[in-house]
């Protein structure tokens, strides 16, 4: 599956994150930022596009709504941040820390994922296309009721996930690792998983496997 990588001009100026209260629309873009801290605040609605944001801290800070448009995180953390109702497209988090992150009734397209904590984070209600999660951890993370096309999950731990009323039609499990997994059973039919898993599974639906 490709997935469009964010669109970001080279040489950007360097901006202060908290610049964004100085503007009428809420919105930053064509800026690079590091080093930014932003815990604790509140802006609803706000807009990021074409920009880079690297070593930032955005924990428990509400962004409920934002519309986030060709930008890269690296080494950021969103710990316990809302980002409820959101739209993110072409984007890439990269060694972010996203931990108890909420992503509720969100919209998700060409979206990179490698090197993330997203233990705890909330995706229900989500509608996620072509988004990637590589070498990454899901551990409780929450996809119920989520609606997922071209879905990757490549070398995560997905333990404790609750995928209840997601169809896993075509998503492929088989490199990630889990214990138990919280599914509806008819939303299993076309599931891609190692043997391993499939015996797993049929321990979870209380199957007794024999040799």
């Amino acid at each position: 599956m490709k997935i469009e990588s964010p669109r970001i001009p080279a040489n950007l100026p360097s901006r202060s994150f908290h610049d964004i209260l100085l503007e009428e629309d809420l919105e930053l873009e064509l800026c690079e930022i590091q080093h930014a801290n932003f815990e604790n605040e509140t802006i609803h609605t706000a807009r990021l596009s074409q920009m880079t944001l690297k070593n930032c801290q955005f924990n428990h800070t509400n962004f409920e709504k934002i519309d986030l448009t060709d930008v890269t995180f690296e080494k950021c953390d969103f710990s316990n941040a809302n980002l409820s109702k959101a739209s993110i497209h072409r984007v890439k988090f990269m060694d972010c820390k996203l931990l108890g992150v909420n992503f509720t009734e969100s919209r998700f397209g060409n979206v990179h994922f490698e090197d993330c904590v997203l233990n705890l984070s909330m995706f229900g209600n989500s509608k996620l296309e072509k988004v990637k999660f590589k070498n990454s951890l899901l551990k409780n993370t929450d996809f119920y009721d989520c609606k997922l096309k071209n879905i990757e999950l490549q070398n995560c731990n997905i333990d404790g996930g609750n995928f209840e009323e997601t169809s896993l039609k075509g998503i492929d499990l088989s490199s990630s690792t889990f214990e138990e997994l919280h599914v509806t059973l008819p939303n299993l039919r076309g599931c891609k998983v190692s043997p391993t898993q499939a015996i797993q599974f049929a321990t979870l639906l209380g199957l007794i496997v024999k040799d």
